[in-house]
């Protein structure tokens, strides 16, 4: 194919190639043609044009003469156009040609084509020749078949495209050309017909002025019997040419006489015309009408409908909203009395109002703003008045001659529904921003619907129901008003059938909305509503008049009722099984009494009520499946016989009292079916087989489905797309559900019945003749493919052998039925059959059947039966045995789809191979190449118009992508030949007119992008998918943006950039033709605006705003969010803006500025100026978003925060983003727009939605939290936020008005605690405000359940309490954490410790006052959450009237909110214990203010409710066990989703609460810390976060310390009584007892931490203790930390141990093991010099352990001191490389710190000496400092027998180092400080020294120090080292003058050289001190210098 790729046809390599080869070549060279011509190619145009121009002639394929016609036209207009008229005539040449053979057929074809973008591209330019060319053109149609004529079609509408107003001339012939085609018995032809009028109207202006009553009434005769496609393209053209009739501009009128300017009136008449009569004459229309006979065509219906919408559309929104109601006043007339014979069937009226319901949802749902849509509801609801006031006057008319027929009554109803259900879906879309709609009384929306509830008419009462359902679920707050209103109607009118039925469909349907409505409902409803149900079935006898309405209306409540999940319903269970039992016989006997006894309509009275009952408890079993245990089962079953029961005897009962029993009969039984088929079968095993008897005996042909025929589904979850419920009429209905049962009872029938079953089946067959017979025959063939599939999930078997046979004669027969649709069922019940039997032998002979009848038959139905036989056998198989089975399957099935005399059998024998393709998997490799190439072919010659065909081509170009999958990236030739094959046939079907196979091209390209994306032209498949994404049909729209979302995960920036780029260069593709009809909005160049504004995204915005398909509204959120996460950071602005724009662009509510500012005191005015932004007066890019667009956008703000979190600190650090934007002004940052995240939160937080709000105050909360550290660089000391505080607090006032939702407020209370903990506000007036917000919410939480809202259910207060102390909870969590960072700033006492007190002080003062209420009400909601936690077995001992904040009803909704907020309101418990000192005030005090209890038991409960008053200690102990129980009920198994904020909070709690000496004591003694510390033990094992285990240690260095405390309190004890015996573990044990050791539970989890960060700790991993392991290691910050602390704890566990017992010598080796351990494996070399963290810690515990008093008890001592041997020893003899400062540090831990006989034995001195010794040799001058500092201290220890060694040893060597330093003077500080220390140490032995040496020591020293000094001459050239060291040197030589006078006049007498050097060095020194402190004097006279030097020493 790469030849294929050249300007000119490669003809040498073309002639070389095979027929089909050759076709697929010119395709290729004509692809790659068309991508390379705006080239220039002059030089070349002649060759080229002849090359073309021969193409013509060679039969050409349909998508091949398109290009060849594209390419011709783009040649010469960008070439020279001598000789394009050569071509026309060349053209005309053809299409005159007498040859009518079919060979000769594609050429005249291609000839058009080429006429028709001929014209299109170069237009006038040709002009003088259009007439002769239309008019040959027009004259060759007359003879043409089909494809001729829709070729025609197409090539005049190019030819008018490009001529425009110059082809007025042919205008008319055109025109009636086209309008034969518009009526043509092929649908292509009749879609190409619409196209071509279409582009004629533009310009003909007759067509929409005095034509315009031929053209309506042409494109009604078009409608008739057309398909989906022509009824798109012909309703496109009456809905367009009705708008120019009505929108033509007067000037132009006027030009022309003959233009007659059309009213709207007159228009919608037009189209209401077609609506109502038809495509008939007048005449014949009046006739039928006489008749009484509808003559008007659904096809027809559906067709006007759609130009309705079309022509609304066009006008446009603005025009909607100027002319709606005009509209809907004739809309509804449609269905109004008016017309009474077109609704005078059932079946018609429902299809009527499903189209006026379309209209009124495409328009007013697709192009209206929110508040058109209020303005629009507001209309519809005046309609619903006027209607009203009409039914009330002939209602209540009394004079029976005056008064109007009920007929007439009953015609309005259709009117009143359609108003309902588009009332309806407007406020269920506007949602919560309907508010002010429902708010409004001068409409009264409410009750205008309630008022309808009363119609005669139940579809108006069922329409009305739904109504009220759409606004409780877009209005949460109406639900329980409208319920109580409802159901005190439905009380008060229970004698009224109308109120009965009309009040219980309402009540049902507000019910059905509860689900909807996450804050639920007050639980007392359900009983009120249970209440009212017994009692209408138990007043149901009482008056026959409303019998049949009450039972009905007492059972859809206790079904309803049902839908309230098990929570609530099993409180009512009993009632509800009670009522069950009841309404059946309870024996066969009362039943045969029952029916003895029975009439007409008792018996109409019964069925209803058990249809009810049974529906009740089908209801029951779908939503509350956890109730059903086995007893409740158990008590379910009994009446199940007596129902099936009378399920065989109802036809005998219908028989006997007539049709009226018809219709309860069906609903009876289909209530029963749908029952069994959701009960397991076993349960009703006896029953089995009179059930499946009467399964299969009702037959219908009834579709479309109505509330009407079910009014049980009004609260049933509508489908999805589907705004109203439309159950299916009885008949079909109990079919439907006939059909599941029998396929579960049939696979459940002894496999001995299933033969007479079969047999009596297929009798019931023969029996029925024509279309019966075929109905008969679907149901059963679909019933029996139940049965089989039922069977293979559980693996069942079909029985004996004879039971084949009649199922085999069952399929086959349906095999080859007439109806395509049975013909299909039966081939997958064929298939399933076969699965089922699982026989290789079974299998091959249907196969071969099949096999033998493709073979042998000719007829269509035959072929196509049993070609899609064989796919569905290999699909269900997997394989049908062999290869050779799968060979033959694809050659019969290859020479099927090449019968182009039957495009049926194509279609079918293609997906059929499309199924084989998909199953084989890689058995299908070796068929790839021929299948693709025969793919290909035929993609390249079956006409256009067989849509089917390509649609099923499509589908096997998919499966064979997706078989070759990733082989497809192969670069060797057949891979290579196999891949463009794939692309040509996608270019190939991307050109294709249909929309599925659109679709199909777009996913194949999205298969082939995933599996080989290097060989997909990107820019082509990404403009292809801008063009479609506007598309009007969905499928299409479906498949853009499943390929879109896949391309963006890897390539979004590409993506987005070719987006851009293609709209930049081809604006022409966006036309006003392009927006889809559906998705249309009010400005048509919106879309093409959005593109050109934000690119790609905008366009996926605006679009999302007016989708209507959830599916896609899904992917387009998908897939702008994997665009977010890609570019957002790179694309900050761009992001930000198109988020702002969408919040901005609000639907224009004033809302935000009239909230209620008045609880403000002070900084009112402040915020309210915040409320309103400065106006944006330029039109927005968006135009009225929905609410749900706009929270998507908030939530897309919330993610670019995030993405920016991760993606540099420059994003949060303004001094950083501002200097890098400097450096580089293409850098963005975000915390540049944090002006546009506040103004969106609050944009977003102040809107009418509930959703919209809670989303602008989660994105508020966001901004706070990332933002509240950033400092703001021109205010040193304030952050950044500190500028929008009054935004915020405007933002969040709003939220705590008192009509406010719970969650709303909840979230608000969050951003407040946030607010406030952040640290933002330091000034107290400002803090106050919002602070003043919490205090409004915390008054309500005291004001106790009977303030309560009654709107919603209590769970909705429990979640906004627990909201609310919570917050507060994390205020006192903030005034911790800056009291525990001003503890840390304490000692710097600067600026910032002022800021941290005052700012602590500050908020302490705020929240001190309500920390008496708060700390009550904190401790009630811990005590609920113990009580929630319990487990299931003690569910008795809950208390029965609930919890603090919950009731006992709605246990289960309230668990999610304690466990969201437990953990936090159990840390600010504790520390306000700890504050406090656990030393808790009188209860009493502080509880008068609350109005009730705040706990159901006795903790803190007011003294009057209280039986005896418990004492302090009793109190505190309660506090401390819930406290404690909590905490570890919550750390034994933190589940796998816990959040870490939980754990941490609950530890954290943990250590404030063991702060307090109180609860220690109550730990330390107690077998509690042991429990407590294995929890925590096991917590370390599951959780790898340091910060866990870091506050995990803290918790047991505290549990530790408790039992330090109770230790030495008990010896203290014993020492006040004079008893001294030994306290501490191991006294009474001796050794460590696992469970009960609280040494050896620490110990645990010590060594876990320990061997987590140092593996090598463990002896099993390195073998032995012995074993030489690797070199030291320096441990990551937090494992450093997370041992340090382990070690500290490690260094305290001996201190509780007692000296008596082994248990102190036993763990020590332990200890010191892991000691030396963490010292030997960390002791790294740092270096500045310092000891690793790890190293000091490990010294640190070394020497708490080598000075514990255990050392040197008398009991323990001797052991001790072996171990402490020992352990020095293993320091001393580490085979690893050991830092040396770290090992000498180690060594002189030792000496220093125990007792002399541990260190004073000779060989270890020694050993330590010389560990000296080599450090004082060392190199290294940091070793050799920390040496001598060392040994100083070494040298100072008061016991001889340890230091003398030292001194004797080491002097000689200090004095020698000293001495080498005479000559080698220091170069460097570190050399300097070496000298020092050495001197120092020196000087401290003179000290030491006894009186008789000393004199020999200061000899020794004096020399040393002055051989330091420097004369006055080097002093001033001397470096700073040297200078250093003469100032230290002479400082210390006038110390010891003095000192030792005798001995300094010795040696100065004995040297004069040393003397002189003194002096001089002396003199030198005060002559520098001169110059450095003659400016001082200056400034500072009368202050003498700090130093004083003696001169004279003699």
């Amino acid at each position: 194919m790469e030849l294929a790729h050249s300007l000119l046809l490669n003809e040498e390599a073309y002639n070389q190639l095979g027929e089909f080869q050759k076709a697929e070549f010119i395709f290729e060279w004509l692809r790659f043609l068309e991508k390379l011509l705006p080239a220039d190619v002059r030089e070349k145009q002649k060759k080229l044009a002849e090359q073309l121009i021969s193409l013509l002639n060679s039969s050409p394929g349909p998508p091949t003469r398109r290009l060849i016609a594209k390419n011709l036209a783009i040649l010469y207009s960008i070439g020279d156009t001598f000789s394009v008229y050569q071509t026309v005539d060349k053209c005309n040449e053809l299409i005159r040609s007498k040859d009518d053979s079919p060979s000769y057929l594609p050429t005249k074809l291609a000839a058009v084509v080429c006429l028709g973008y001929l014209y299109k591209k170069l237009g006038r330019i040709l002009g003088n020749s259009f007439t002769d060319t239309v008019g040959n053109v027009l004259k060759a149609m007359k003879n043409a078949e089909s494809q001729g004529r829709y070729e025609i079609m197409l090539g005049l509408q190019n030819i008018l495209n490009g001529l425009g107003a110059a082809a007025t001339p042919c205008h008319r012939d055109i025109y009636k050309a086209a309008r034969s085609c518009l009526t043509d018995r092929s649908m292509a032809v009749r879609c190409a017909a619409a196209k071509c009028l279409l582009e004629l109207q533009k310009e003909a202006v007759f067509m929409w002025s005095t034509d315009l009553d031929s053209v309506a009434s042409l494109c009604f005769k078009s409608f008739d019997g057309s398909s989906y496609d022509v009824r798109i393209a012909v309703s496109k053209l009456l809905g367009t040419v009705l708008s120019r009739a009505v929108t033509c501009k007067q000037a132009t009128a006027s030009a022309r006489q003959n233009v007659r300017k059309i009213s709207l009136d007159e228009a919608m008449e037009l189209l209401a015309t077609g609506f109502l009569r038809g495509s008939s004459g007048f005449l014949r229309a009046s006739g039928d009408i006489l008749k009484g006979i509808s003559s008007v065509s659904r096809d027809i219906r559906v067709g006007v409908t759609q130009a309705y919408v079309v022509f609304v559309s066009t006008l446009g929104g603005q025009w909607l909203e100027r002319n709606f109601s005009a509209l809907l006043s004739h809309i509804l007339d449609l269905v109004s009395q008016s017309h009474p014979k077109a609704i005078q069937t059932q079946m018609d009226a429902i299809c009527c109002r499903r189209c006026i319901s379309f209209i009124l949802r495409a328009t007013v749902g697709g192009l209206l703003g929110e508040k058109a849509q209020i303005a629009a509801a507001k209309e519809i609801c005046q309609a619903i008045w006027k209607l009203k006031k009409v039914v009330d006057v002939v209602m209540s008319d009394g004079n029976l001659e005056t008064r109007i027929g009920t007929t007439d009554v009953t015609a309005s109803q259709h009117v009143f529904v359609c108003a309902l259900h588009e009332l309806g879906s407007l406020i269920h879309g506007l949602g919560t921003t309907a508010a002010p709609l429902l708010q409004d009384s001068s409409t009264g929306v409410l009750d205008a619907v309630i008022s309808v509830i009363l119609h005669p008419s139940i579809s108006v009462r069922l329409a009305a129901a739904w109504c009220l359902r759409c606004i409780a679920v877009a209005l949460p707050s109406y639900v329980s008003p409208l319920l109580d209103r409802c159901i005190e109607r439905l009380s008060a009118l229970k004698s009224s059938p109308e109120a009965v039925t009309g009040y219980s469909f309402a009540v049902a349907a507000l019910l059905g909305a509860v689900k909807h409505c996450p804050l639920g409902i007050p639980h007392g409803k359900g009983k009120v509503i249970m209440t009212v149900a017994e009692d209408l079935l138990c007043s149901a006898s009482q008056n026959s008049r409303i019998s049949i309405q009450r039972t009905q209306a007492g059972w859809l409540l206790v079904a309803s009722l049902m839908t309230l999940g098990p929570a609530v319903v099993q409180h009512y269970l009993p009632r509800m099984l009670l009522l069950w039992k009841c309404v059946f016989p309870l024996s066969p006997k009362d039943l045969e009494t029952e029916r003895s006894r029975g009439d007409s309509f008792t018996w109409q009275v019964t069925l209803e009520g058990r249809a009810g009952a049974l529906c009740a408890i089908k209801t029951f079993v779908s939503y509350c499946g956890g109730l059903l245990t086995d007893e409740v089962i158990q008590r379910l079953l009994p009446p199940i016989p007596c129902a099936v029961d009378l399920l065989t005897r109802l036809p005998s009962i219908h028989k006997m009292y007539g049709n009226a029993l018809k219709t309860p009969s069906m609903t009876y039984r289909h209530r029963l079916y749908e029952l069994l088929a959701l009960l397991p079968p076993k349960t009703y095993e006896g029953q089995t087989r009179r059930a499946f008897s009467e399964c299969l005996k009702e037959t219908a042909n009834i579709a479309g489905g109505s509330l009407e025929y079910d009014p049980y589904s009004i609260y049933e979850k509508a489908a999805e797309g589907d705004s109203v419920p439309k159950p299916l009429p009885p008949a079909l209905s109990v079919i439907s559900a006939a059909v599941r049962l029998f396929g579960v009872i049939f696979s459940h029938v002894a496999e001995s019945q299933r033969l007479q079953v079969l047999e009596k089946l297929l009798a019931s067959i023969k029996q029925t003749k024509g279309a019966r017979q075929q109905t008969v025959q679907v149901n059963i063939v679909s019933a029996f493919s139940s049965f089989l599939k039922h069977l293979a999930s559980c693996k069942g078997n079909l029985g004996p052998e004879e039971v084949r046979r009649p199922a085999l004669t069952l399929v086959m027969g349906a095999l080859e039925s007439n109806n395509p649709l049975l013909r299909c069922a039966a081939a997958e019940s064929l298939a399933r059959l076969a699965q089922v039997v699982a026989d290789s032998a079974f299998t091959a002979g249907l196969a071969q059947v099949s096999f033998d009848k493709l073979k042998s038959a000719r007829d269509v139905v035959s072929r196509t039966g049993h070609s899609l036989a064989l796919g569905s056998l290999y699909r269900y198989l997997g394989g049908i045995g062999s290869t050779q089975h799968l060979n033959a399957c694809v050659g019969i099935l290859y020479t099927l789809s090449q019968d182009s005399t039957s495009p049926d059998v194509q279609t079918w024998a293609l997906h059929s191979l499309s199924l084989i393709i998909d199953s084989a998997g890689p058995l299908y490799h070796v068929h790839v190449e021929p299948t693709l190439s025969l793919v290909v072919m035929l993609l390249l010659t079956v006409p256009p118009a067989y849509a089917e065909v390509h649609q099923s081509l499509g589908r096997c170009l998919n499966a064979l992508i997706t078989t070759l999958g990733p082989e497809l990236q192969g670069i060797n030739t057949a891979v290579s030949a196999l891949r463009t094959s794939c692309l040509l046939g996608c270019a190939v079907m991307q050109d294709n007119p249909d929309c599925l196979v659109q679709a199909q091209a777009i996913s194949c390209l999205q298969q082939l992008h995933m599996f080989a994306p290097r060989h997909v032209n990107l820019s082509s498949l990404v403009s292809c998918l801008c063009v479609n994404l506007s598309s009007c049909y969905l499928l299409l729209r479906r498949a853009v943006l499943a390929c879109l979302r896949q391309l963006v995960q890897r390539e979004a920036a590409e993506v987005s950039e070719h987006a851009v780029a293609f709209v930049k260069d081809c604006r022409e593709d966006f036309t006003p033709g392009n927006v889809p009809i559906i998705l249309s909005v009010s400005r048509p160049d919106i879309f093409c605006s959005q593109y050109m504004t934000f690119g790609l995204e905008g366009a996926l915005l605006s679009l999302l705003d007016k989708e209507l398909d959830q599916r896609l509204c899904q992917d387009i959120k998908e897939t702008l969010s994997h665009m977010l996460t890609s570019v957002a950071v790179e694309k900050l602005s761009f992001w930000l803006k198109l988020c702002k724009d969408v919040l901005a662009a609000s639907a224009d509510f004033t809302s935000v500025a009239s909230v209620d500012t008045t609880q403000e005191e002070e900084g009112t005015k402040e915020d309210d100026d915040v409320l309103t932004f400065e106006s944006d007066e330029r039109s927005h890019p968006f135009t009225n978003p929905k609410w749900s667009t706009r929270v998507f956008a908030a939530e897309c703000v919330c993610k670019i925060i995030s993405h920016c979190e991760n993606a540099g600190r420059a994003h949060f650090d303004i001094t950083l983003a501002q200097e890098r934007k400097q450096r580089d002004s293409r850098g963005d940052f975000l915390v540049l727009h944090l002006a546009d995240l506040i103004r969106m939160a609050f944009m977003a937080a102040t809107d009418h939605s509930d959703q919209l709000r809670l989303s602008g105050l989660q994105t508020l909360l966001v901004v706070v939290r990332r933002f509240a550290s950033v400092q703001e660089p021109e205010f040193p000391g304030h952050v950044i936020l500190e500028q929008y505080q009054a935004n915020v607090g405007a933002a969040l006032r709003p939220a705590f008005a008192p009509e406010t939702p719970p969650d709303v407020t909840a979230k608000a209370c969050q951003v407040c605690s946030a607010w406030i903990a952040s640290g933002v506000v330091s000034d107290l007036n400002d803090l106050r405000r919002v602070h003043q917000l919490l205090i409004s919410s915390l008054t309500k939480v005291q004001a106790g359940k009977e303030a309560q809202s009654q709107l919603y259910n209590e769970s909705a207060s429990t979640m906004e309490i627990l909201a609310v102390l919570k917050a507060w909870a994390e205020v006192r969590k903030r005034i911790n954490k800056i009291q525990w960072l001003e503890a840390e700033t304490r000692g710097k006492k600067d600026e910032s410790y002022r800021d941290f007190t005052s700012s602590a002080d500050g908020l302490l003062d705020l929240v001190q006052a309500d920390l008496g209420t708060l700390s009550k009400l904190w401790l009630a909601a811990l005590q609920d959450f113990a009580l929630l936690t319990l487990p299931s077995e003690y569910a008795s001992q809950l208390p029965v009237e609930g919890g603090a904040f919950y009731t006992a009803e709605t246990i289960e909704n309230a668990r999610p909110h304690y466990h969201n907020s437990w953990a936090l309101i159990l840390y600010a418990t504790a520390l306000w214990l700890t504050s406090t000192g656990f030393l808790v005030v009188d209860p009493d005090e502080g509880v008068t203010n609350l109005s009730r209890p705040v706990t159901p038991t006795t903790m803190c409960q007011d003294s009057s409710s209280r039986a005896a008053v418990k004492s302090p200690e009793d109190v505190n102990t309660d506090i401390f066990h819930l406290i404690l129980g909590i905490s570890v009920e919550f750390l034994c198994s933190p589940r796998s989703d816990s959040a870490m904020e939980n754990i941490t909070a609950c530890l954290h709690a943990l250590q404030a609460f063991l702060d307090v000496p109180w609860p220690r004591s109550k730990i330390g003694g107690d077998q509690l810390g042991v429990e407590l510390l294995n929890v925590l033990h096991r917590l370390i094992l599951t959780r790898e976060s340091p910060d866990i285990q870091l506050a995990t240690l803290e918790v047991v260095r505290q549990i530790l310390f408790a039992a330090q405390e109770h230790v030495r309190e008990k010896r203290r004890s014993a020492e006040e009584k004079e008893t001294l015996p030994e306290f501490g573990e191991g006294k009474d044990t001796g050794g460590l007892v696992p469970g009960k050791s609280l040494v050896f539970a620490t110990l645990e989890l010590c060594v876990c931490i320990l061997v987590r960060q140092l593996p090598q700790l463990n002896p099993k991993v390195t073998g032995s203790p012995a074993v030489k392991a690797g070199k030291p290691q320096l441990l990551s910050e937090s494992g450093s930390r997370l041992v340090s602390a382990a070690l500290v704890i490690l260094s305290d566990i001996p201190s509780v141990c007692s000296p008596e017992g082994r248990m102190c010598v036993s763990v020590l080796p332990t200890i010191l093991y892991l000691i030396i351990g963490v010292l030997r494996e960390t002791a790294v070399k740092l270096p500045d010099g310092q000891l690793p963290l790890t190293v000091a810690a490990s010294l640190q515990a070394l020497k708490g352990i080598l000075s514990s008093p255990m050392a040197r008890a008398e009991k323990s001592r001797t052991a001790w001191t072996e171990l402490l041997r020992s352990a020095l020893v293993t320091v001393l003899d580490s085979q690893q490389e050991l830092d040396e400062v770290s090992l000498l540090t180690a060594i002189t831990v030792f000496i220093l710190s125990t007792s002399p006989e541990v260190t004073t034995i000779e060989c270890l001195q020694k050993h330590c000496i010389e560990k000296f010794k080599i450090a004082l040799d060392s190199k290294d001058p940091e070793v050799q400092l920390k040496c001598y500092q060392l040994l100083l201290s070494i040298f100072q220890y008061p016991n001889r027998a340890v230091s003398y060694p030292y001194i004797h040893s080491l002097t000689p060597s200090i004095v020698g180092k000293l001495q080498e330093t005479e000559k080698t003077k220091p170069e460097n500080s570190a050399e300097l400080q070496v000298i020092q220390e050495g001197i120092k140490a020196v000087a401290a032995l003179i000290a030491i020294a006894e009186e008789e040496h000393r004199a020999y020591l200061v000899a020794c020293l004096l020399p040393l120090l002055i051989s330091f000094l420097l004369d006055e001459n080097s002093l001033g050239s001397a470096t700073n080292s040297a200078r250093n060291l003469h100032e230290f040197a002479l400082q210390n030589v006038m110390q010891i003058g003095p000192q030792y006078s005798s001995v300094f006049k010795k040696v100065m007498a004995s040297s004069p050289t040393m003397k002189a050097r003194l002096e001089s060095a002396v003199k030198g020194n005060q002559e520098s001190i001169k110059v450095k402190t003659t400016p001082k004097h200056a400034k500072n006279p009368g202050k003498s210098s700090s130093i004083q030097l003696k001169t004279n020493f003699f």
